[in-house]
């Protein structure tokens, strides 16, 4: 599978799916939802979502068959491995109407890691959806798999991080750069901007605008535009449009 488009890099908002009791109920805090914002963020790609989820085949069956009818490609991390309470491979199959089978380049693999100890245990590992494909793993040579634009990586970060790394490098070009830039509004509440929200919204439908409030010794309201490209003339608008309706506002680098 590859997403290189020779139609120019357009950006891609992804999913991420998060998968683990030890997440939900506190023993872990989960690392990956910065980590993949900073990967896909510096090659110009956006998170549309994110999903922390339990282990339960009934949960993640019905989550992943959702997800899957979807546009958005998805990083799925953890449950992947052999225990008892990895269910992800086969909630993977089941949500994509296929079987699990053993998949004959993953089960070399862990055989040439672990030798005769890779049975009757580790090989469980290569019980994978039928029709996926392998994602390669750097650290311990175990592989992830794709399936249906799905990228399902190990819950380790350490692992999951470089295999996301490989995945987007091989199959998915870089686009521009999301870039932002706001303005502080003084001595107003929010709802007062929105007559100058609405008129700019319109104007830069292309944009993201966005209103930020923030309370505590220096009230005000950090109002801009986030996008790729044309921003500054975005930013002079909303000058403008301040000015007009004789609002305070700075620029915070200032």
């Amino acid at each position: 599978m590859d997403h290189r488009d020779p139609k120019l890099h357009t950006p891609v908002d992804f999913g991420l799916i998060v998968i683990g009791d030890e997440v939900l109920n506190g023993s872990r805090i989960d690392k990956h939802l910065a980590a993949f914002k900073e990967r896909l963020g510096t090659r110009g790609h956006g998170l549309a979502w994110y999903w922390v989820l339990p282990d339960d085949p009934a949960v993640l069956t019905e989550h992943l068959r959702f997800s899957m009818r979807r546009d958005n490609p998805v990083f799925v991390c953890g449950g992947i491995g052999a225990t008892p309470d990895d269910h992800t491979r086969a909630c993977a199959a089941a949500a994509a109407g296929v079987c699990l089978e053993r998949h004959p380049q993953a089960r070399a693999l862990i055989e040439g890691r672990f030798g005769d100890s890779a049975y009757p245990h580790r090989i469980l590992m290569a019980d994978l959806p039928a029709g996926c494909n392998l994602i390669p793993n750097p650290v311990n040579q175990i592989p992830g798999f794709c399936l249906e634009s799905h990228w399902f990586l190990p819950g380790f970060p350490q692992m999951a991080w470089p295999m996301a790394d490989w995945v987007l490098d091989q199959h998915y070009v870089r686009a521009a750069s999301i870039e932002e830039d706001g303005l502080e509004v003084l001595d107003v509440p929010e709802s007062r901007l929105i007559p100058v929200m609405e008129e700019l919204g319109a104007r830069f439908p292309g944009l993201k605008l966005f209103s930020l409030p923030h309370l505590g010794e220096n009230p005000h309201v950090l109002l801009g535009f986030r996008g790729r490209g044309g921003l500054g003339e975005a930013m002079d608008a909303l000058r403008e449009s301040l000015a007009r309706a004789s609002l305070k506002f700075r620029d915070p680098a200032e």
